[in-house]
């Protein structure tokens, strides 16, 4: 029986985020700590399995309603769904036939839910790792994040920009330009300009997150995108300034400035908070990680932080710092190869030489 595994690790955006869904520059990490899994094995029909974060049974109606606000409705299993019609759509538009192999699928994850750390994409590029090897069907890495964008926004309705899926898919640290001129359409699918940088020019860095201080993507981004649409001069400045400062610390990265980055990276949260509502414990979290000499900024949508900090001195104080607000502190792995598959099922390759096809 041939069996697929595919993970997709959490990412967190270094400078200029949220700026990637409005034209402007982004500069983002991959979080190998953790990751979501989806294995696929060939089955009798085509099935979609429910996994832990989709019960439908509670010991009460508060512990129901604090599972929503976490996972929504349907937890992970829509992502798995919508991943799958959309591929089934984009290879019906390429004029790619499919064999008729069905399969089972399932997924798990242990990215920390509604903090900012792209939990929801993860899922959705694993899926899409899967099926590409099941169906011996090779799509582009540069058309990749835009048809992972695609489920989010068009099938579910969920606010968001392409910066979460081209790390997951690309990995490591990425440079990434959506500038409206440097934007292309291929195969129907709208790519930026995509630059792989080293890791290793990276200073240390941590993260910290908090669960009870997230919050779901959409409800931070949707103010600012209906004032982004009105046209709202302080926001189209602000997304101006975010693109810059992550130009600015692509050029610190490979000057090897650690000093400028952090302040780039403080830099990106001020100008953040000057345009946004954010919350108290969000805030506080900043100038916890601040006051003990770290930088600071979010990570995504709020609820997880990420900065330099210089040594494990700093790295302490971090921790104690942080703790007495319920946060826990890491040091990201980054360095990871883009497209690493995992277990041995990855190893099998096609079970017919039929189900090969041509890159789309």
């Amino acid at each position: 029986m041939l069996l697929i595994r595919k993970k997709a690790y959490a990412r967190a955006g270094l400078v200029g985020n949220p700026s990637d869904g409005y034209h402007g520059k982004t500069l983002s990490v991959i979080v190998g700590n953790f990751h979501a899994e989806v294995p696929l094995y060939e089955w009798d029909q085509v099935e979609v399995v429910s996994s832990q974060e989709d019960q439908s049974r509670f010991r009460s109606v508060d512990e129901l309603a604090r599972d929503v606000r976490l996972h929504g409705y349907y937890g992970g299993i829509r992502l798995v769904k919508a991943t799958i019609k959309k591929f089934v759509e984009y290879c019906h538009r390429r004029n790619v036939s499919l064999h008729e192999q069905n399969f089972s699928v399932r997924y798990q994850s242990n990215i920390p839910r509604q903090v900012g750390l792209a939990g929801s994409s993860a899922i959705i590029v694993a899926t899409l790792r899967c099926l590409m090897e099941f169906y011996g069907i090779d799509i582009p890495a540069e058309l990749q994040p835009s048809l992972v964008l695609s489920v989010e926004v068009e099938e579910l309705g969920i606010a968001a920009g392409l910066q979460d899926r081209v790390i997951q898919v690309y990995e490591g640290l990425v440079y990434m330009d959506f500038a409206g001129e440097r934007m292309r359409n291929l195969n129907g699918l709208e790519c930026g300009v995509y630059e792989r940088l080293d890791p290793e020019l990276l200073p240390p860095l941590y993260i910290a997150y908090s669960a009870d201080a997230g919050e779901p993507t959409e409800v931070v981004h949707n103010d600012l995108r209906a004032r982004f649409n009105r046209g709202d001069p302080e926001v189209l400045e602000a997304m101006h300034r975010f693109a810059d400062l992550a130009l600015q610390a692509r050029q610190a990265i490979l000057a090897g400035d650690a000093d400028r980055l952090g302040e780039l990276i403080d830099a990106n949260f001020d100008l953040r908070r000057s345009i946004c509502r954010i919350p108290a414990a969000q805030i506080e979290m900043v100038e916890r990680a601040r006051a003990a000499g770290a930088t600071a900024k979010f990570a995504g949508s709020g609820g997880a932080i990420i900065g330099t900090c210089p040594d494990e001195t700093v790295f302490g104080r971090l921790r104690a710092e942080l703790a007495p607000i319920g946060c826990r502190v890491i040091r990201p792995v980054i360095n990871r190869a883009a497209g690493r598959t995992s277990e041995k099922g990855d190893r099998h390759r096609r079970h017919a030489e039929n189900s090969r096809k041509t890159s789309p």
